[in-house]
């Protein structure tokens, strides 16, 4: 949903160093940043879902493709004209997943709400980190992250599998970008091939924009409750995201993700009135529990998870 530097978290990147030891107030103030960079990313997305009614999630979307082009256009400079067909393709299969891993989750929070969404969602890295990994610790915890997506996708009268359905290919995009992400900076130095790759799957839009605008014109309203969306889920997330992992640990940052899922349902409970069952929290939780765990213990000199661009 936000703008993701590293392949398994949002934020990190080869050009980032690891925050030197020691620094009390710094990694405080990384801590109250990943917390607001969390909120605000959450917030964005519900305020993104006000404007359904009228733009769709497929005009929510397009304006947000524009803010997040936007400013990693400013951030990364790309060189396109240097470009070489090696560097183009990634770029291109990325604009391709970036453009659709948003459509299909801003699409299921429109059907399954906003604390479901991004907890199918979360599958994507979590699923990549234990792919690769070889502890029973992280078998354990892939079988306790298949429990609550059990629980999530049960059979009941209410239940929107195509909702759900939509949440999983979100993760699937979100996988697809981790791997994607780090064939593009092996080839691409600092955040140019983020910024090319935005830059074409805004492009993308165009026609989506083009008809919006000829059949139907969207309120102010609704406009501007798209614009916000795409500032709290890209610019700032993007821009803390910056700044915090120049102050804790890769690690902290990973298990500080975790808790999205959480910080979704309740921002979705707050502004947008969708409660969860006791079942769906249940749920929720497994999924976090797993993220968490996985990212907690460490790997045995495996080496910090997620490196790339």
């Amino acid at each position: 949903m936000r703008l993701r530097l590293l392949d398994g978290y949002p934020g990190t990147g080869p050009a980032l160093r690891a925050p030197s030891a020691g620094r009390v107030p710094g990694r405080l103030a990384g801590v109250v940043t990943m917390t607001g960079s969390g909120l605000s990313n959450q917030f964005g997305a519900a305020v993104g879902a006000l404007a359904f009614p009228v733009l769709g999630p497929l005009g929510v979307v397009a304006v947000r493709q524009y803010v997040a082009a936007a400013v990693l256009l400013a951030v990364g400079r790309p060189r396109v004209r240097e470009f070489t067909w090696g560097q183009w393709w990634p770029v291109l299969l990325l604009a391709l997943v970036f453009g659709t891993m948003n459509l299909s989750l801003y699409t299921a929070v429109d059907r399954i709400g906003l604390g479901l969404a991004v907890t199918l969602e979360f599958l994507g890295p979590l699923a990549i980190a234990l792919a690769a990994a070889r502890r029973r610790l992280d078998a354990c915890c892939a079988l306790i992250a298949a429990a609550g997506v059990a629980v999530l996708m049960r059979p009941r009268p209410s239940a929107d599998y195509l909702g759900m359905g939509l949440g999983l290919l979100a993760a699937c995009c979100w996988a697809a970008y981790i791997l994607l992400n780090r064939t593009v900076g092996r080839r691409l130095p600092g955040a140019q091939g983020a910024g090319a790759a935005a830059t074409v799957s805004a492009l993308m839009f165009l026609p989506v924009v083009v008809l919006l605008v000829a059949h139907r014109p969207p309120t102010a309203e609704a406009l501007g409750y798209a614009v916000v969306a795409g500032v709290l889920s890209s610019a700032v997330p993007y821009l803390a995201d910056l700044f915090t992992l120049r102050r804790v640990p890769a690690q902290t940052f990973g298990l500080f993700m975790s808790v999205n899922p959480v910080l979704a349902a309740v921002v979705g409970l707050l502004v947008l009135g969708e409660g969860l069952g006791a079942a769906e929290w249940a749920g929720v939780g497994a999924v976090v529990v797993a993220n968490a765990v996985s990212v907690a213990v460490p790997r045995g000199g495996r080496g910090e998870r997620g490196r790339g661009a």
